[in-house]
């Protein structure tokens, strides 16, 4: 009666959103403090001065037609103008507003671009461990997932990996640095050599490539790393960004489509990712938020508490015996699961009351998920709970 794959993806619900939603509940019961909930990338450090003013200015000096009213499809031409200008300075990108366009966040970017580029019988790589929602746009889109082996401890990007899983199907593939769940930020030799074996590809099988970036953490970035801007790598390259984690605004579901002006055959291209926004539903991105980046788009928020918070914990529980991947950039913490079965720990640090999220749906059995976008004192109130689930495995 309905359709099968929309009623899986509504009955099988994210684990991260499970545990978010069991939090709550058992906060309600024992109290906030005694509940460590480290389960959903939710970040705890406030908006930048600049949100707040902006939507004031904004409040007081627009009328309330072009404030809350219809921007174009693609986005408000001076709000597109303004990140292509930024994107120029900070990256020399060498856009311009027409290879904008605005999204209800990174979701509805990399959805709208998925479903632009690909077609039933397509393949799409995706590097683990990541995001589990790839895979629900990518099945939407009729694609196939296909998972790819990182390296070894590292799970930087296997580059022999990556060569093997390429096929005539392949369409896309998609990059996400720093990576959630793990916080690692791909090398930029690790980048290169993989644009080198795309390109190669794309002559051999005679079709484009796709990169799909998705790159809300990009400016989450704690030690002296360089991040590269794959459009500059790469001529066949949707970059999909987000305000959320920058801005801490991730209710307000704000982001952007960039379209490589290089990409193949860009009128088609650019008109793809217009259709699909407009298949999939998406009248225009919310207007007074589109505003409110455009004043705030150089600022970012107090991202050094993160810094603060990954370093209190990485050292802590690796001094208590834990095995944890070390995280450049993001907010999260990639744990080995004591005793190998990441949903049997998981639920003996639910018994701790320790929220921290099972990386099975994320390709990587055997590990879980630790945000540590939180206030620094649950880090430091939650680590003798740590210590008890250690000693348990011991």
């Amino acid at each position: 009666m309905y359709t099968e794959s929309l009623v899986k993806f509504g009955k099988v619900r994210s684990e991260i959103r499970d545990l978010f939603e069991y939090g709550m509940k058992r906060k309600a019961e024992i109290g906030e403090e005694n509940v460590y909930d480290f389960s959903i990338g939710n970040p705890s450090v406030p908006t930048p001065q600049c949100v707040n003013d902006a939507i004031k200015e904004l409040v007081d000096t627009s009328d309330s037609i072009s404030l809350h009213g219809y921007t174009s499809a693609q986005g408000d031409a001076m709000v597109r103008k303004t990140m292509a200008d930024h994107l120029n300075k900070k990256y020399g990108a060498k856009v311009s507003a027409d290879n904008i366009y605005m999204t209800c966040g990174a979701a509805a970017a990399l959805s709208i671009v998925m479903n632009a580029c690909m077609q039933p019988g397509d393949e799409c790589l995706v590097i683990k461990p990541y995001f589990p929602e790839y895979g629900v746009y990518i099945e939407r889109s009729g694609a196939k997932v296909v998972e790819v082996d990182p390296e070894d401890k590292s799970l930087q990007i296997d580059i022999e990996n990556v060569d093997k899983a390429i096929n005539e199907k392949t369409k896309a593939i998609v990059i996400n640095s720093p990576n959630n769940p793990s916080g690692v930020v791909y090398k930029k030799d690790k980048v290169e050599a993989l644009c080198e074996i795309l390109k190669k590809k794309e002559e051999e099988y005679g079709h484009p490539i796709f990169i799909i970036t998705d790159e809300p953490y990009r400016e989450l970035i704690y030690d002296d790393i360089e991040l590269p801007y794959l459009i500059n790598y790469y001529d066949n390259t949707f970059s999909c960004y987000s305000y959320s984690k920058a801005l801490s605004m991730p209710g307000e579901r704000i982001g952007y489509v960039v379209v490589s002006p290089k990409i193949a055959n860009y009128e088609d291209a650019y008109a793809a990712v217009c259709g699909s926004g407009r298949a999939l539903g998406y009248v225009c991105a919310p207007s007074l938020w589109q505003k409110v980046v455009a004043k705030c788009v150089d600022a970012t928020a107090d991202i050094s508490i993160y810094k603060k918070n990954r370093d209190l914990f990485y050292n802590s529980l690796t001094e208590m015996g834990f095995e944890c991947v070390y995280p450049d950039g993001a907010f999260y913490l990639f744990v080995k699961a004591m005793g190998e079965d990441s949903r049997a720990f998981s639920a003996k640090c639910k018994e701790h009351e320790i929220l921290v999220v099972p990386a099975d749906s994320f390709g990587m059995p055997g590990y879980v998920r630790v945000s540590y976008c939180v206030e620094t004192k649950q880090i430091e109130d939650a680590l003798p709970a740590f210590k008890a689930v250690a000693e348990e495995y011991k």
